[in-house]
């Protein structure tokens, strides 16, 4: 079997979640565009993340955000997800819209805030027994903006409790799994800002505990695949969030900054053991569409990902650590760069065709008349966005 067989023989293993939110429109702290055809219910958001999946095989999951996805019968939710192809994946909680969490929720120094933040996961936890989701995603915005506006320590400790209650309601087969993000909104200083902190909370909560990576929420010149492969080898990797950055979390279309990044991370998720075989990373997108029609976003987003999980899969592995045990430094870093130059698009194409997906899900979708169709049926109603 060629190397190219047998690297697309693991694709098979590579499924992408997408998020529900990502539908909806989106766009800077100065401004959100509305877009025609854009979801106004989460059945909307459903429908159009069940299109991605249809042309691409890859986006099996949807995720929700509560209260944005709250619905009152999730059994009839359930279903309308399977009726289009796709099921219920993590449930992603929502602790920075409300004025009460100005100053913090989980963090919170009042208790009465700190108890609406923990009733809320737990709220969260109930729509994923109603929805078989595994996994409770928590991002906090928590921080602060000056010195000594907060005791940091103390909110830590608060943070600490907060997530222990939270995490001794879930379920036997549900997990949490933890984000961190560096700056934003907070600006001084972010209760969860980097995996170090995430993992220390995660490691002290139990083995249901995990840390969840943003690919956006980092500084510049951080090697996150370094992070990958640590967490990895410390069974401490729950998810990934899926995006791109220039400058900050301006969650982009994954690898449309720096694909050869993406690359380098998907080889250290492959070489970690975290690509099939019953591994249970999940990796999700997580993106805004501000300018770019939404559903085309996220089909080149989940090829964007096939795509360098391909060329990861391509690395010579056995040649590789042959040259590194000699000390082979240009010689590694050829075997390991060659494989990403490799164009793996012709193979990819011919591998969708055999799987009876469009040769080019980008071209089938503007061929297929959907969005003609979703501008002129969702007229009327609310559109959702930030808050909806």
């Amino acid at each position: 079997m060629s190397d190219m067989a047998a690297a697309l023989g693991r694709l098979d293993d590579l499924a992408i979640e997408v998020p529900s939110w990502a539908y909806g429109n989106s766009g800077t702290r100065f401004k959100v565009f509305g877009t025609p055809g854009t979801p106004r219910t989460v059945q909307e958001k459903i429908a159009d993340a069940a299109k991605v999946n249809e042309l691409t095989g890859l986006a099996p999951l949807v995720a929700l955000h509560i209260p944005w996805d709250k619905v009152d019968d999730y059994d009839a939710l359930n279903a309308y997800a399977k009726d289009h192809g796709v099921g219920l994946g993590t449930i992603n909680s929502n602790t920075f819209q409300d004025d009460i969490y100005k100053f913090g929720s989980l963090t919170h120094v009042d208790a009465a805030v700190r108890r609406q933040a923990i009733d809320h996961h737990f709220e969260c936890i109930d729509v994923m027994d109603a929805t078989g989701s595994r996994d409770l995603k928590i991002w906090l915005a928590d921080g602060t903006n000056y010195p000594g506006q907060g005791d940091i320590r103390g909110r830590q400790d608060r943070l600490a409790e907060s997530l222990q209650e939270i995490y001794a309601r879930l379920g036997e087969n549900q997990r949490m799994v933890l984000e961190y993000k560096f700056f934003e909104p907070a600006f001084y200083h972010t209760d969860v800002p980097d995996w170090g902190t995430s993992y220390a909370h995660t490691l002290a909560l139990g083995e249901k505990a995990k840390v969840c990576l943003d690919t956006g929420h980092h500084a510049p010149g951080t090697n996150i695949e370094f992070i990958v492969a640590q967490l990895l080898r410390l069974g401490k990797l729950g998810s990934f969030d899926f995006n791109s950055r220039f400058y900050a979390d301006d969650d982009l279309i994954v690898g449309a900054a720096d694909p050869y990044q993406l690359f380098r991370i998907m080889y250290e998720v492959i070489r970690g053991g975290g690509l099939g075989g019953g591994c249970e990373v999940a990796l999700m997108l997580d993106q805004c569409h501000n300018l770019e029609e939404k559903i085309p976003g996220q089909i080149r987003s989940v090829l964007n990902v096939q795509e360098m999980t391909a060329r990861a899969l391509l690395v010579d592995r056995v040649a590789l650590t042959e040259a590194q045990n000699a000390g082979d430094v240009l010689g590694a870093n050829d075997i390991f760069s060659n494989a990403f130059y490799t164009d793996v698009r012709p193979a990819l194409a011919e591998w969708r065709e055999s799987r009876g997906l469009p040769a080019d899900p980008l071209a089938a979708f503007a061929e297929s008349g959907y969005q003609k169709q979703i501008n002129d049926e969702r007229v009327g109603g609310t559109q959702a966005g930030w808050g909806a």
